[in-house]
Order: C-alpha cells, then structure tokens, then sequence
C-alpha cells in the first residue's frame, strides 16, 4: 500500500516565485507545453496574478513539480482552456491526473459547464490521460487535436 500523502495543489503566492521558475525551466524542455513563456517574469507575474483566469501549482514538500492552468474567462470566454504539464522526474505518480481534478473543481465551482483543450497528435502519454479521464476529441486547432470534457 502506498502511504506517500496525495500533492498539495495551491494557487502559488510571492514567496513561491523561486520554486515556480525551477518549475517553469523545467518544464521549458517539454516539446508540447509552451502556453506562454517559461521564465522567472511570468512566475512572478503568476505569483501575483488576481484575474479570473486559474493557475495552480503541485507540490512535492518544497518542490514545485506539476502546473495547471484553466484561462479564457479574462478573454470573456465560458468555456476556459485547460492546460497541464508534470515535470519529468514526477511522471507516473499520477499528478496529471490530480491537478486535472483540481482544475475541474474549480471550473465547476465558477459555474463552467465544459473544459476544453489542445494536444499535439504525438503527444500520445497526454492524449491517454485525457482519454481516461473522459475527454473527447472534437476537432482539430492550429495542428493540434481539440478536447473537450462536460463537467
């Protein structure tokens, strides 16, 4: 059985902005997740960021392992645009599929009936995961495959 207590998913705060930027660099690497850029100026602007949009941030004791975002709503959009991403040496504790549930908390919670989102055709770990937890593909985006989930 294993004991090893669940991630801590939490808005990321001022003090975080370090943890965030090892995160962001990280990440970087990933050939499929560039939903902005990847530096310390957008960890810190994240850090401070008080819109409607939702980003969230996994956490491994003091370690910054796993990110999620839903944006659209500060676009004016109903349904937000969901995005996920878990740092390589984290791939496989289900973390993915964690921030996944914690993004759909909250966008029912702000009253979204739907989530959507993109993944490239190769992407094919991100595609099962999505599978699983019940997205279905709707069509294709500027090269990528549409995704969408009825919350």
């Amino acid at each position: 059985m294993n004991s090893r207590p669940g991630p801590i998913i939490r808005k990321p705060d001022s003090g975080d902005i370090e943890a965030v930027t090892d995160l962001f660099i990280e990440l970087d690497s990933d050939p499929y997740f560039h939903p902005h850029e990847m530096d310390r100026s957008t960890a810190e602007a994240i850090a401070g960021y008080r819109g409607r949009d939702v980003y969230l941030v996994a956490w491994d004791g003091e370690r910054a392992v796993a990110y999620g975002m839903l944006r659209g709503w500060d676009e004016g959009f109903a349904v937000p645009a969901l995005g996920v991403a878990v740092v390589a040496t984290a791939v496989g504790r289900g973390l993915g599929q964690a921030m996944m549930a914690a993004l759909h908390r909250e966008a029912r919670r702000r009253g979204s009936t739907a989530v959507r989102l993109r993944v490239h055709p190769d992407n094919v770990r991100a595609r099962r995961l999505y599978a699983l937890v019940g997205y279905r593909e709707v069509g294709v985006e500027r090269g990528e495959i549409v995704m969408t989930l009825s919350l």
